[in-house]
């Protein structure tokens, strides 16, 4: 549920004096606020909170896909953890998707130059909410294109009956130059759209080229479609190096493979958003949201996507609470549940919130690995920019003082925030490297780095403490 940024501009603000005003009325941040800012950053660079939080949610209760006995014990724990501080913790009861993945296989059963009586293994995995094959798998030929216009000129004479690989590569260089989120959102809409589109030509399967960036025989998972009008088909990723090698051999001749998954889609459960309110002092009604995904894909631990991000909004009450320093607004902890494959928790809060929308100050999301933080994205009124310079100035210490105007938005979850008009922020991340990772086995708690990490959980204590305390409304 990740989208590519799309760039407008690029603000570095210099230093606090210049966003305030000579009168009183127009104050942005106190001297005390900005003194509170540095003694927050640096309290959260030294901080190994949000490290041991994220190790216990990955090493300790591990994947937690929607629906599972891991997505709840996570929702229990972190509520426990958030009772600890003695902040008010609510549990919002939402109904969320539970499937099941089950066996997942794949072998070429057929193909040029192959050795007799033998097969070759191809490294893939279902994609979240994908039907099954017949329980012994089912054997077709591959047709393999390289977007959806390929798919179109091929025709349902020749796709019908057949598996389509939609082989589009990963753009390394472009991840590597910094993109990656822009690398991903150009190759993850076959993942998305694959299935609809090859079962509209009658193909009986699909599969995809992983969309990210490893080079270790790796398969990413991620969430696919289906429409209402056109036959579900099983669909399922494979390795960037397992897609190479089917193009390669498709284009010498008959290439077959023996495809078998057995996921199952269960019937709703409940689950729930955990909700945990640092109380502000003067102005309790405003609300400024930190939040990460409580819930991961299965494959691996879900470290960097998202229990990371949890962990450093965690880590802003735990903070704030150590250093007895207490926000004007309410600094409200939102651990979401089920972003991976449904965004229900995120649509649902916004639901709930629709009468309160108003006294939503700000929400802050972080959900893009947990890399060095280079500044903040933010959607809403670009009027709002020059207010926020301060807080940059405080975060350049760290590296992380620029800004950019995102107007799209920045998170999936506070996304139904953002389109009722909610101020949105997220770390701008360095992801040259999040998406190696990202939905694959590999996604595991030794890929944090406990200085990264804390960098992050630095940006996000100061950010919130900032606009808890800004003395003036954003523009909305």
């Amino acid at each position: 549920m990740k989208h590519a940024l799309f760039i407008l501009s690029f603000l570095v603000f210099s230093t606090a004096a210049a966003a305030q005003s000579a009168s009183p009325a127009q104050i942005l941040y106190t001297a005390q606020t900005i003194d509170d800012m540095r003694s927050i950053q640096a309290a959260a660079l030294k901080s190994d909170y949000a490290l041991k939080q994220t190790a216990f949610m990955t090493n300790n209760i591990g994947p937690r896909l929607s629906g599972s006995a891991q997505a709840q014990r996570a929702v229990e724990y972190v509520a426990d953890e958030m009772r600890k501080l003695g902040l008010e913790v609510r549990l919002q009861k939402i109904m969320v998707p539970h499937w099941i993945r089950g066996i997942e296989t794949g072998e070429l059963t057929q193909f040029p130059g192959m050795a007799t009586g033998t097969t070759q293994k191809v490294v893939l995995t279902a994609l979240g909410g994908s039907v099954a094959t017949p329980p012994d798998g089912l054997t077709a030929e591959i047709v393999v294109v390289n977007d959806f216009d390929e798919l179109a000129k091929l025709g349902r004479e020749r796709v019908q009956g057949r598996i389509v690989l939609f082989n589009s590569k990963f753009d390394k260089e472009l991840a590597a130059s910094g993109f990656g989120s822009q690398a991903y959102g150009q190759a993850v809409q076959y993942r998305g759209g694959g299935a609809v589109a090859a079962a509209r030509l009658g193909a009986i399967a699909v599969l995809v080229r992983s969309a990210g960036g490893s080079q270790n025989r790796l398969a990413h998972t991620g969430g696919t479609r289906y429409a209402d009008d056109v036959q579900k088909i099983p669909a399922a990723a494979v390795s960037s190096e397992d897609a190479d090698t089917i193009a390669y051999l498709t284009g010498m001749g008959i290439t077959k493979i023996h495809l078998t998954l057995t996921p199952k889609t269960l019937p709703n459960a409940p689950s729930y958003n955990v909700i945990a309110d640092l109380k502000g002092s003067e102005k309790p009604d405003e609300v400024v949201i930190v939040s990460g995904h409580l819930d991961s894909w299965d494959l691996g631990t879900g470290a960097l996507d998202d229990a990371a991000g949890v962990a450093v909004s965690m880590q802003v009450p735990f903070l704030l609470k150590q250093l007895k320093v207490k926000p004007k607004r309410t600094i409200r902890m939102i651990a979401y549940m089920n972003e991976e494959n449904g965004l229900v928790g995120g649509t649902e809060y916004a639901k709930e919130q629709e009468t309160n929308i108003a006294k939503h100050f700000a929400a802050i999301e972080s959900d893009l690995g947990a890399s060095r933080p280079l500044g903040f994205l933010f959607t809403g009124k670009q009027e709002a920019m020059p207010m926020l310079g301060p807080i940059s100035n405080v975060l350049f210490s760290q590296g992380a003082g620029l800004s950019q105007y995102q107007p799209g938005g920045v998170g999936a979850d506070i996304g139904p925030l953002t389109q009722k008009g909610v101020p949105s922020f997220a770390p701008w991340f360095d992801t040259r490297t999040y998406f190696n990772y990202h939905h694959t086995a590999a996604d595991t708690f030794d890929k944090i780095d406990p200085k990264e990490l804390a960098r992050v959980g630095a940006f996000m204590a100061v950010l919130s403490y900032g606009l808890a305390n800004l003395e003036q409304p954003l523009p909305r």
